[in-house]
């Protein structure tokens, strides 16, 4: 981290810096603003949570300052940012926090190929991401359970079915540029309606939010009618 040098923009949120430690071992350091700025944040709100614990803790009794302690203890989110002084005063370490501000959004690639490029080492890494994320995606969003199956054509068949699902969610997110849980939870408040009265029955669809109108603006996908069908009552 100490040795000197600038970081290249090789992505979309992605700057890379390389260490050469010998002709073959190679270390280039990954840091993604987005996610220092998420780390800064989740920090802040740990570090404020810790101080509201520990306030006027040195009225307390060292028991009941021991006490507080082991409970703080029991939450590694907080005890990280925990230093109790020689006399057993309960304190917000602000070395830890200024330590780990050198580390927001970093993270640390080891390489042995003298032939690859920072940028390849990169963004193979974050493919191999991508694809630890898709399993995930195919068994939390698409809710894809074991399914056995015994004939060539109906396993080869599953496997394109689960293919052509998360091809689906993926073209979803690049072209609105939102989450596919997003995308799912606004379009999953669009509903139907059946409704009868004396003169018949009709089905009418929610008015369109401007989020909904412009997830399907953007996915080139037509907004419903209103009134999706309507049969009078026969005389």
């Amino acid at each position: 981290m100490s040795r000197q040098g600038r970081y290249q923009d090789v992505g979309e949120n992605m700057r890379v810096k390389e260490v050469r430690i010998s002709d073959t071992d190679r270390f280039v350091i990954c840091h993604n603003p987005e996610a220092a700025e998420r780390d800064r944040h989740m920090r802040e709100q740990l570090v404020a949570q810790l101080a509201g614990l520990i306030a006027d803790t040195d009225k307390l009794s060292d028991f009941k300052r021991g006490e507080l302690r082991g409970k703080i203890a029991d939450k590694p989110g907080l005890n990280r940012y925990l230093r109790a002084t020689p006399a057993g005063k309960l304190r917000v370490d602000q070395a830890k926090i200024k330590a780990e501000e050198n580390l927001d959004g970093k993270y640390l690639l080891r390489c042995s190929d003298p032939h690859l490029s920072a940028e390849d080492i990169a963004l193979g890494y974050k493919q191999l991401l991508e694809v630890e994320r898709g399993w995930r995606d195919m068994k939390q969003i698409i809710d894809l359970r074991p399914v056995y199956h015994r004939l060539e054509e109906r396993i080869r068949a599953h496997v394109i079915l689960c293919w052509l699902a998360l091809l689906l969610i993926r073209i979803t997110e690049t072209t609105t540029g939102k989450t596919w849980p997003h995308i799912r939870r606004e379009l999953d408040r669009l509903h139907l309606g059946t409704f009868t009265g004396r003169t018949g029955t009709f089905q009418q669809v929610t008015t369109l939010t401007k989020p909904q109108r412009d997830l399907l603006a953007k996915l080139d996908i037509p907004a419903p009618k209103q009134v999706v069908s309507l049969q009078p009552t026969p005389r």
